[in-house]
């Protein structure tokens, strides 16, 4: 794989730190977790309090492909096993808040005098310095901060979210290829690297498109209001979503000779012409008034007949089952203590391969012998340090290494 060789150490926690880190697991790194004895926030933490056999489905949506080890950052051999981590990393990954790692012995010179060529990337809320450095960071909390939720639903009809974590997905990608870039640079110029990603710089990223179209085109907030239909201010009519007899369906490009052609409607014949922008309002009614005398069927095959950039809306129920997706091995269907799931592919391929799914550390410390020995470690001073509670190893993780 790409990242064969490359040595990645994540003490990485929630969202994130832990995708951005999965991402560069799935390339082919080797990642090891670290996590406090009693496991990562994600272990003790599920959205709708989904847990598969005890195991946690937001642990299970960000940690693929990584080996994991648990350690007790707090108290001196701990902080030994974590030195000897990063001597050897090529890249250590970090999202306590600003601060933290540095009061627990890793400050940046620190990690310099360990290994001078590291790559240490970091990622947090609002950065690491400035008048807000301090406060939380979590990605309901920067949809509004940077005004994604603002502008996702008009005002009149009240301020709505996106209904996915979009800023820690999206932050994550980018502190990867930030790493990625990184490791670039070192093997042209032998330099170690300091990365920084944060969720507000990420939240704004997303709005790239909307938010240099607004301040160069002096938009004020009244363009905000639109029809309902319409899903951006910034986009012309009938960009947006319009009801059928038994579902929805989006029209995105298209002109409106073809779409009034395509619906038969003598309403939108008769605005033809009209600026799609300045009475895109006066558009989405009509295009609602056609589209609903429709089904999501019957729509289709009139929009594929002329060219009608067109889906209909799909739920999750429709994805398992969607032929592209399946196409594309989007999911992964795995097993878990004996349960079925389904989780969600690396979003790449390469040479025309999605990565294979290599390890999925289920328990706390499951990898902490391996790790250690890995790392010079003799088989009396690893079991010194779990006796002493600075390092912890799982029952399988036991088990594995003695099937070994």
């Amino acid at each position: 794989m790409l990242l064969n060789g490359i040595k990645v150490v994540s003490f990485c926690h929630f969202l994130q730190g832990p995708a951005g880190a999965q991402y560069l697991a799935d390339m082919g790194a080797d990642v090891v977790k670290v996590e406090p004895i009693l496991g990562a926030h994600e272990r003790h933490w599920s959205g709708a309090d989904v847990f598969v056999e005890g195991i946690s489905g937001f642990y299970l949506c960000a940690n693929r492909n990584k080996r994991s080890i648990g350690i007790d950052l707090k108290s001196e051999g701990g902080r030994q096993v974590a030195a000897r981590l990063i001597a050897e990393a090529d890249v250590v990954m970090e999202n306590f808040r600003p601060g933290v790692f540095a009061r627990l012995g890793f400050d940046d010179a620190e990690l310099r005098r360990l290994n001078p060529k590291l790559i240490f990337a970091s990622a947090s809320g609002y950065g690491s310095s400035g008048p807000m450095a301090a406060r939380p960071g979590q990605d309901l909390l920067m949809q509004a901060a940077s005004g994604l939720i603002s502008v996702t639903g008009a005002p009149e009809r009240g301020n709505t979210p996106a209904g996915a974590a979009v800023v820690d997905q999206h932050g994550g990608a980018l502190l990867a290829i930030g790493i990625l870039g990184a490791l670039l640079r070192r093997e042209r110029e032998g330099k170690g690297t300091r990365v920084e990603a944060s969720l507000i710089n990420s939240a704004i990223d997303l709005q790239t498109e909307p938010l240099v179209n607004y301040f160069a085109g002096g938009i004020t907030q009244e363009k905000m209001q639109r029809e309902r239909n319409l899903a951006t201010w910034f986009h012309a009519a009938p960009y947006g979503v319009y009801p059928a007899k038994d579902g929805q369906v989006v029209i995105s490009l298209c002109s409106d000779e073809t779409l009034a052609e395509a619906l038969d409607s003598d309403e939108l014949r008769g605005i033809v012409g009209l600026d799609r922008y300045e009475e895109r309002d006066v558009v989405a009614r009509a295009v609602r008034e056609a589209t609903a005398r429709y089904t999501v069927r019957e729509l289709s095959e009139r929009f594929d007949k002329h060219g009608i950039w067109y889906s209909p809306v799909n739920t999750y129920d429709d994805l398992l089952d969607h032929p592209q997706l399946a196409h594309m091995e989007v999911f992964r269907k795995i097993t878990v203590r004996g349960r079925t799931v389904h989780l969600v592919n690396h979003p790449n391929r390469y040479d025309g391969q999605v990565p294979e799914l290599r390890v999925l550390a289920l328990e706390i410390g499951e990898h902490t012998r391996e790790i250690m020995r890995d790392l010079g470690y003799s088989a009396a001073e690893i079991e010194g340090l779990i006796t002493a509670g600075a390092v912890v190893s799982s029952r399988s993780g036991d088990q594995m290494d003695e099937a070994v």
